[in-house]
């Protein structure tokens, strides 16, 4: 076997740095730098170095300068040229390129083993010991983006899951159902679990399910598109819109798709007209296609679950069938809480928890808003703050109606009997 010889990148080696880059053994940890960004710094001119053999590129090691600090991004080798001290060459010859152009400090980072490693240590690089790399990585990719963006998708904001107050019971079935499964599909699948492609949520108007949507998207990090059916509808017709955007989403990696108050295109076909029933047969076809792909989820809210079509319901279709209602005490107490503690408002969570039963999330956001706002007129007009007590909030609560009145809870425990899946 013949020697190397080391030179500078020229541009028209690009091909072979990244054939030598596929082919050097990597360690089981991924690179902490991806290969787009290594091919970057190559097209943008930053030093590299390439090792030549019979005029065959045979290693490659790549950096990033920024001021007097610069980054090697890239040591790679063919495997049949390791261990014969061509990485301590590519990496002497790159430093002496950086540190002539007024780079003071080189850094790198490797997985444990990974290729170049002992070359480094050989070069006299010193490893920092007692450092851990943080890592996030964001939850679209970069050719995703448009087409999200045309679609009128939201990125996870963060945070949502944890700003969601109350609703301890809900959190935890949502958690445990969907969000550990899809977080974590590997382990689930050792264990048999087969990953929840759909879910319904039903329960009375305010209770909390579109929140509880986005929440979930938040937990998993994943965009989230919601359905609007009379967009559809205007735009292409609503049986042929629902195929042509279940199409489009069929391209994306990773996606939480919305669709609230879903009897407007899933309700009852018995005596509808010869459209509705085409509707609903093509919203059936497409939650079939949608259940065949990974890394996404159909989430449907109804406040109403009796007037869905039968066959919407069938095992198959959706995994769960989810009951969201109103509140209980403990649920009470802790969003009384969240917006006493933001208002700065000297009152009873507790007291206010009694007296606001059959009270939804929005309801109780209501009193708690009108409270504020009272108070917040009030020091405008007088010039003196003065904080909401408890009287304020029974006041407003004894002067709003509550969603869930007796008729309505009977008939939402009816529909949990009748219908949840969980």
């Amino acid at each position: 076997m013949t020697g190397w010889h080391v030179r500078d990148y020229a541009q028209d080696d690009l091909e072979a740095v990244i054939r030598v880059d596929a082919e050097s053994r990597p360690a089981e940890e991924p690179p902490l730098f991806p290969l787009a960004d290594a091919v970057t710094a190559l097209q943008n001119l930053h030093p590299a170095v390439v090792a030549t053999a019979d005029d065959v590129v045979v290693g490659a090691a790549v950096s990033r300068a920024e001021g007097d600090r610069a980054w090697i991004l890239r040591i790679c080798m063919a495997p049949e040229w390791r261990h014969q001290g061509l990485g301590s060459a590519l990496i002497t010859a790159l430093e002496h390129r950086l540190f002539s152009a007024g780079v003071r400090t080189v850094q790198a980072v490797l997985p444990e083993g990974g290729t170049g490693a002992a070359a480094l240590h050989h070069c006299g690089f010193g490893a920092r010991s007692g450092l851990v790399v943080f890592e996030k990585r964001g939850p679209v990719s970069p050719q995703a983006v448009g087409m999200l963006s045309s679609l009128g998708a939201e990125l996870p904001r963060g945070g949502l899951w944890q700003k969601v107050s109350g609703m301890q019971r809900e959190k935890r079935l949502i958690e445990r159902r969907l969000v550990l499964p899809l977080a974590h599909p590997e382990l689930a699948a050792q264990h048999g679990v087969e990953l929840p492609r759909a879910v319904m949520l039903f329960g009375p108007p305010g209770t909390g399910k579109s929140t509880f949507a986005h929440a979930i998207a938040d937990r998993l990090g994943w965009p989230f598109l919601e359905l609007f059916p009379a967009r559809l509808a205007a735009e292409y017709g609503l049986a042929s819109g629902l195929s042509r955007r279940f199409d489009e989403i069929a391209e994306l990696d990773h996606v939480l798709v919305f669709i609230d108050e879903v009897e407007e295109v899933a309700g009852a076909r018995s005596g509808a007209d010869a459209t509705a029933v085409g509707v609903v047969n093509e919203l059936l076809k497409a939650i079939v296609r949608f259940r065949g792909q990974d890394g996404r989820l159909l989430v449907c809210a109804t406040n109403d679950v009796t007037t869905l079509d039968p066959a919407f319901l069938r095992h198959g279709r959706f995994d769960y069938v989810l009951p969201i209602g109103p509140p209980d005490h403990t649920a009470r107490t802790a969003l009384w809480e969240s917006y006493l503690t933001r208002s700065g408002a000297e009152a009873d969570s507790a007291v206010l928890a009694s007296a606001s039963e059959g009270f939804t999330p929005a309801d109780i956001a209501h009193v708690a808003r009108t409270v504020s706002q009272f108070r917040f007129e009030r020091t405008f007009d007088t010039g003196t703050r003065t904080v909401p007590t408890t009287d304020d909030y029974l006041a407003t609560i004894r002067d709003t109606r509550p969603t869930v009145d007796a008729a309505t809870a009977r008939e939402f425990a009816e529909q949990t009997d009748t219908f949840a899946r969980i």
